[in-house]
């Protein structure tokens, strides 16, 4: 009976990334559906709306070319005209930074991962850098197993340790609650 339950534990673990990669195809696809049932709804021919997507999608990459070669001056008006409005302005302002490093089009300094002493002494966690001011470092500190939601926090240089990973690494390391860490031979390194 314990091998029984031993393997249809092992069973779930092994299906549980099945099932987290299908429920992002059936989103993605339930958002799509629900797009075309919109635009659809509009002209109740199909003609009609395959030719409003494609439209769409032609004139978005126009738009990604043009932002990419800095000459949509459309772009560079609606931002001038959110940054007067306050709390829009904020907004804005990160969200923008926010997609840059995440897609990494931030061209300031390359994105880096570091080990820091996070919450108290000797325990070290992975961070990822989000900016740097002279010699201290912000950082965003991820929890497991959501990579998304963490802590801000500002270190001196000197209470970091440089990593190896790259941000896909460390994500993976982060949501795999660290049983995929390729670079481990780097947690011999960590002061205790």
């Amino acid at each position: 009976m314990k091998k029984l339950l031993n393997y249809t534990l092992i069973g779930i673990f092994a299906l549980i990334p099945v099932v987290v990669i299908l429920q992002i195809i059936l989103f993605v696809k339930d958002r799509f559906t629900d797009l075309f049932r919109f635009v659809y709804g509009y002209s109740d021919n199909y003609f009609v709306t395959f030719l409003l997507f494609g439209f769409s999608f032609t004139l978005i990459t126009f738009i990604g070319h043009r932002v990419s070669l800095g000459r949509f001056s459309i772009i560079a008006t609606f931002e001038e005209l959110i940054c007067r409005i306050p709390i829009l302005s904020t907004i804005y302002r990160v969200t923008k930074k926010l997609v840059q490093m995440v897609a990494g089009h931030e061209l300031q300094e390359p994105r880096e991962v570091v080990y820091v002493e996070y919450p108290k002494d000797g325990l070290w966690v992975p961070a990822y850098v989000t900016n740097k001011i002279e010699d201290r470092y912000v950082l965003f500190v991820p929890t497991s197993p959501n990579p998304t939601s963490g802590f801000a926090l500002i270190v001196h240089e000197s209470k970091i340790v440089k990593s190896a990973m790259s941000i896909e690494q460390v994500t993976s390391f982060i949501i795999s609650v660290g049983s995929d860490y390729e670079k481990s031979g780097e947690a011999i390194k960590l002061r205790v």
